[in-house]
């Protein structure tokens, strides 16, 4: 059986951004036990908080998993995948991988054109942060001033990307198709940086940060 803290462990990776309540509700515990569980993982670096606006009133706290806490769960998967493109990158030039990666990525936008066909932008965004969840990736988009800010809380590429960074692609791509105006990165976890950001200038040209 496992414990309380696998149970919430397990409940953030099935349901990011939880509030202290939802894991509560989800695990079947008291909310003070439940707080006293985050307080340790977050000491341990296994999950991270953060304030979330939700209708009217005060920002609420939700809690999701760092990639370390991600680490915890099998990602025999990755070592496949690393496999993978090593024989590819064996056997193609390294174009012909960037390529197969936009494509990946094309093609799933398409498969939504129709939906986005009508909306406004801000509409799209909204729906492009739902479909990136369903790829794995927790996303926020802000305006700031003209342009829009993309920021990838998390990424279920990085382990992978660490060791082939064309991976990006995905993303990178989709974000541009289903916006129809070219993302620029400007910060990327592969770099250093906490997040990758991607900016959709509306304005103006923005420094890139290359991998």
């Amino acid at each position: 059986m496992k414990s309380t803290r696998e149970r919430i462990l397990q409940t953030l990776l099935n349901n990011p951004k939880s509030t202290i309540n939802d894991l509560a509700n989800s695990v079947g515990i008291n909310a003070i036990s439940v707080r006293h569980h985050l307080n340790s993982m977050l000491a341990d670096g296994l999950v991270t908080s953060e304030e979330e606006r939700h209708g009217v009133g005060r920002p609420r706290l939700v809690y999701y998993l760092t990639d370390e806490g991600l680490e915890r769960f099998p990602t025999r998967y990755f070592r496949l995948a690393n496999r993978l493109l090593d024989q590819l990158k064996g056997a193609l030039p390294a174009s012909a991988i960037e390529s197969l990666f936009s494509t990946m990525a094309t093609e799933l936008a398409e498969e939504h054109a129709r939906q986005t066909k009508n909306m406004s932008f801000e509409e799209k965004l909204n729906f492009l942060k739902k479909l990136l969840a369903e790829e794995g990736f927790i996303v926020e988009w802000e305006k700031i001033g003209e342009d829009y800010h993309i920021r990838e809380i998390t990424c279920p590429y990085l382990q992978v990307g660490q060791e082939h960074p064309q991976v990006c692609l995905v993303d990178q791509t989709l974000i541009s198709m289903v916006l129809s105006i070219p993302a620029q990165k400007i910060s990327c976890v592969l770099s250093g940086d906490n997040h990758c950001t991607y900016v959709v200038p509306m304005s103006r040209e923005v420094e890139l940060v290359h991998e």
